[in-house]
């Protein structure tokens, strides 16, 4: 699978992340050495979004208002407001677009 597809569809407001590596998160050392999950306290979660889904319906239930995000971003979100799915040994999130905290540029 490529590292930038999703084999689910997002509804709604909803994103599909891929979860970084451990070399990406940099909780790895440059020799492979792994940094317990100890050491990393509460921080957020992080990740790349891969599939988007096409957002909410605006108040008057007419025009759907499309999501801040895009395939690509990598984000940061609430350590508590995902599900995991795992699909085929590889490992996502489905977040919504109001659980994710930010965009890295």
């Amino acid at each position: 699978m490529s590292e930038q597809t999703s084999p689910i569809r997002p509804l709604n407001d909803k994103v599909i992340v891929r979860p970084l590596t451990d070399e990406e998160q940099g909780t790895a050392s440059p020799s492979g050495i792994i940094i317990p999950d100890s050491a990393k306290k509460e921080i957020p979660e992080q990740g790349i979004v891969v599939a988007v889904g096409p957002g909410k319906f605006d108040e008057d239930g007419e025009e759907r208002v499309p999501l801040d995000v895009k395939m690509g971003d990598r984000v940061v979100f609430s350590k508590y407001g995902f599900d995991t799915v795992k699909y085929q040994g590889n490992e996502f999130y489905i977040v919504a677009e109001g659980s994710i905290l930010g965009v890295f540029e």
